[in-house]
C-alpha cells in the first residue's frame, strides 16, 4: 500500500500558481477559466471581487468617487468566491452578485472604488488567503496579480491585444454597445489602472508576455495551457 502512495506522489502533478494579467478584453477570464479547467486548478477572477465591493458601495449609498467614504466602509461587506473554473461564483454578505455585478454603473465605479488604498489592502489579503489554500495550484486572473498580489507565483503571463481587437470583443459581449464607444472606455480605464497608486496595472519584469491580438480563443488557451505544463514539469 505504500509503495502504490508513494507511486501516486511521485506522478501527479506539481501544484502550480498561475498569474495572469492584462487590460480588459484580452482574453483573461475565458483563457483563465479554460487553462484552469483544463489543467484541474482551482480559478480566482480578481476583478469580480472588485466590482462585488463596488456592487455593494453603489447598493449601500457610498459615494464611489468619494476615497474617503469608500474607504471608511471598504471592510464591512463580505465577498467569498467560489474557485471552480467550471461554475464560478461570488457573493456578497450570502447573496449572489455574479449577474449585479456587470452592470454598466458597477463598470463606471469599479476603477474608483479600487484605487482606494484600503480596498486593495483588504481585497489583496482575501486574494492570497485563497490562493495559498488552493491544494492542487490556482489560476488567478487580474491587474496587478503578478506585482502584488502574487510576486512569488511560479508562473506570470500578461495579456495584450490592441485597443480595437479589445473593444470588438468586449462590445460583443455588452449588447447595445458599439465597439467605438466600448474601445474609449476601455482606454478611459487603462489610463486609470496604470496610474493609479495603489498596485496599478503593470507587466511584471518577469512575466511572460502573450498577444492575443491575432489569436483565436483556443490558440490563446493552448499556448498558456503549454507554458504551465513547462512550469510544472520542472518543479
Amino acid at each position: 500500500m505504500s509503495d502504490t502512495v508513494e507511486t501516486v506522489a511521485r506522478t501527479s502533478p506539481a501544484a502550480v500558481i498561475v498569474a495572469i494579467d492584462g487590460p480588459s478584453g484580452t482574453g483573461k477570464s475565458s483563457t483563465s477559466k479554460a487553462v484552469a479547467a483544463a489543467l484541474g486548478l482551482s480559478y480566482l477572477d480578481t476583478g469580480a471581487q472588485y466590482r462585488a465591493i463596488t456592487w455593494w458601495m453603489l447598493g449601500n449609498g457610498v459615494d464611489v468617487d468619494d476615497p474617503a467614504a469608500v474607504a471608511t466602509a471598504a471592510a464591512k461587506p463580505v465577498i467569498v468566491s467560489g474557485t471552480d473554473p467550471a461554475a464560478p461564483t461570488i457573493t456578497v454578505d450570502g447573496v449572489d452578485a455574479s449577474g449585479p455585478i456587470r452592470t454598466q454603473e458597477v463598470t463606471a465605479g469599479v476603477s474608483a472604488v479600487s484605487a482606494v488604498p484600503e480596498v486593495r489592502t483588504i481585497i489583496t489579503e482575501l486574494q492570497r488567503s485563497i490562493a495559498a489554500s488552493a491544494e492542487k495550484g490556482i489560476v488567478v486572473e487580474g491587474r496587478d496579480i503578478g506585482t502584488t498580489v502574487l510576486p512569488d507565483a511560479d508562473l506570470k503571463i500578461f495579456l495584450t491585444a490592441s485597443p480595437e481587437a479589445r473593444a470588438a470583443r468586449r462590445s460583443g459581449e455588452l449588447k447595445g454597445v458599439d465597439a467605438a464607444t466600448t474601445r474609449e472606455a476601455l482606454i478611459k480605464r487603462d489610463t486609470a489602472d496604470s496610474n493609479r497608486k495603489a498596485s496599478p496595472l503593470a507587466k511584471a519584469a518577469d512575466a511572460v508576455e502573450v498577444d492575443t491580438t491575432e489569436l483565436t480563443l483556443p490558440q490563446v488557451i493552448e499556448c498558456v495551457v503549454t507554458l504551465v505544463e513547462e512550469k510544472r514539469a520542472a518543479k
